[in-house]
């Protein structure tokens, strides 16, 4: 007879918008109040927390009430931060999460992170249940007594009053609405008949706790019924490394085990990118293997860890381990171990031969911005985790000599080197955007090349001729005869020097030969600007006396140009354009054309 599988606790991962509360319904679960700590009420890095079956069945009689007979060991939950790239945490052939909370606000709705994370989900196939949180704001809502919490959920639901009642299934109705547009089906968990064609809604209040034993209900049944062979425990050690902790002068690497038993005896491979040889692996035994306790935030040392569940290493090789690689035993297979770090890693980071500088916080961070990224057609020519350094700062530098809108760094999650400050310095041309929230980065980026490509346009089109009106500064008459030089200041656009000039009645002044601001000679002046210029073959007391403004020359076919492009131009250079042609149609009344 064949020996039965053991079965490994699910791995959850609570995720959704970056406020809709998703660290309170983990603490609601767990007990404690993690919140509180964290900056700005914003979870800061990602955590986990182990959830026995023990505890589960105490914390949630419901389980036993319905019939649930648990054979899982429990949860191992991971929380994480707001923005999607951590639902994209990886492991070979997929996500690393089994199944997902996701948590929306159901007073506000699927917002656009809510939105990233969906397609996430479905882009790993990963099964999820959504936490309505917040039924408690919900204008009138009448939270259960201590005596009427027994009731369930479905109760306090249905025995609200008519208008509190109509007025939360509009919102729930509303998000089913919205889920379908997604590509899901979706309705109140007591509603669902198959939880495999329909998405589970579970309206609860990590505040009052009300929804809380339904929500883990509901997770406990789909993970015994639907998850089957997806959490039977592997023979080989398999796992991630999430962050690399500092304490005194030791390195731990906080991980996630997600398959197979880790013995403190073993010999780990650990994936890397960074330094010269990318494909060797980091390969060491282990000097310190600890575990994370249940339903805390401490470790305990261990000799044997068992999948899946939270750990904590200290290695013996000194080496530059980056958040986010994957692990697995070693066992003298280095061809097999390369082969599938290789299949985990590279083939998700692609690049191109053109394109901007992206970095990361982690492996799962850099695979989530690039892959948004390669959505909105933006090419990336370098990628990698860790913070802006001084060679990212000189691939930008490079790039400025192919194109202008690929002079740009995007970090998410990271800081900038000091060193790379230093240069940053002195190349004002480069830009660099970072933010901790992805899809603000990634939309930042997108309106500044947008106004970056018009500008650069707009300069190609301006290198042609400028558009510029003057007013002349009477008071500021420094020569009157050829070179007659004055005062003017730059009321619209910009002047430089050989411009051809013309006065209101189309008539021709002269070209500009030199430009004197503040006593030294320059190529150009903006607006606003007080400057001296010289117009040979004037005399400006007989020719500028009655002139109070001058206008750049520009042709018909010229006029046509700037007006086929006017998105390029402010409201001011649209007014001035206008101006100066009807300053033409003085002397043809078709000029420039209707």
């Amino acid at each position: 007879m064949a020996e039965k599988a053991t079965i490994k606790s699910p791995i959850v991962t609570v995720c959704g918008h970056v406020d809709h509360g998703k660290t309170s319904i983990l603490d609601s679960l767990r007990g404690s109040s993690v919140q509180s700590g964290e900056s700005g009420g914003i979870t800061q890095k990602i955590s986990f927390t182990l959830y026995p079956a023990d505890k589960l069945k105490s914390t949630c009689p419901l389980i036993e009430k319905s019939g649930i007979h648990l054979t899982i060991p429990g949860f191992l939950f991971i929380d994480t931060p707001g923005h999607a790239a951590f639902t994209n945490l990886r492991k070979r052939g997929g996500g690393l999460a089994d199944l997902a909370v996701l948590v929306i606000d159901i007073n506000e709705g699927i917002k656009p992170q809510t939105a990233e994370v969906i397609q996430i989900l479905k882009q790993n196939k990963t099964p999820f249940v959504i936490a309505l949180n917040k039924i408690d704001n919900v204008s009138g809502w009448r939270t259960p007594s201590k005596e009427k919490k027994g009731e369930g959920l479905q109760k306090s639901i249905e025995t609200q009053p008519s208008n509190v009642k109509q007025n939360f299934d509009e919102k729930y109705l509303t998000l089913v609405g919205s889920l379908q547009s997604h590509g899901f089906d979706a309705d109140l968990f007591y509603k669902v008949e198959d939880f495999t064609k329909k998405v589970a809604l579970v309206p609860c209040s990590a505040r009052t706790q009300e929804g809380i034993p339904e929500l883990v209900m509901v997770l406990c049944g789909l993970s015994q019924k639907y998850l089957g062979e997806k959490i039977t425990l592997g023979n080989v050690a398999k796992g991630v490394v999430l962050e690399i902790k500092k304490e005194r002068d030791n390195s731990y690497l906080e991980s996630i085990l997600y398959d197979g038993e880790l013995a403190k005896s073993d010999t780990i491979a650990i994936a890397n990118i960074s330094g010269s040889n990318q494909e060797e692996p980091i390969i060491s035994r282990i000097r310190v293997l600890e575990e994370i306790r249940p339903l805390s935030e401490k470790f305990q040392p261990k000799e044997k860890v068992t999948a899946a569940t939270g750990v904590r290493m200290q290695i013996i090789e000194k080496a530059n381990v980056l958040p986010g690689m994957p692990f697995v035993v070693f066992k003298d297979n280095l061809e097999e171990v390369k082969k599938i770090f290789k299949q985990q890693i590279t083939e998700n980071i692609k690049t191109d031969k053109q394109g901007i500088i992206a970095k990361a916080d982690s492996l799962g961070s850099l695979e989530a911005l690039l892959s948004i990224l390669k959505q909105e057609k933006i090419s990336v020519v370098k990628a990698g985790i860790g913070s802006i350094s001084k060679s990212d700062i000189i691939s930008a530098k490079a790039n400025l000599k192919i194109s202008e809108l690929d002079a740009i760094i995007v970090g998410f999650n990271v800081s900038i080197d000091e060193e790379a400050g230093e240069l940053l310095g002195q190349n004002k041309k480069i830009k660099i955007m970072t933010d901790d929230v992805i899809y603000k980065l990634v939309d930042d980026l997108k309106e500044f090349r947008i106004q970056k490509k018009k500008e650069i346009e707009k300069k190609r089109m301006m290198d042609f001729v400028s558009l510029a009106k003057v007013k002349v500064l009477h008071n500021y008459v420094f020569r009157n005869t050829s070179p007659a030089i004055f005062g003017v200041r730059v009321e619209v656009g910009k002047i430089t020097s050989r411009m051809s000039l013309i006065d209101g009645n189309n008539e021709k002044v002269g070209n500009i030969k030199n430009l004197q601001a503040e006593n030294k000679s320059v190529e150009e002046a903006g607006e606003n600007q007080e400057l001296a210029i010289s117009i040979p073959g004037i005399n400006f007391e007989r020719r500028m006396k009655e002139v109070d403004f001058l206008y750049s020359e520009i042709g018909e076919s010229q006029f046509k140009n700037f007006r086929k492009n006017k998105d390029l131009l402010s409201q001011k250079e649209i007014s001035l354009l206008q101006e100066i042609a009807e300053i033409k149609r003085k002397g043809k009344a078709d000029w420039g054309g209707s």
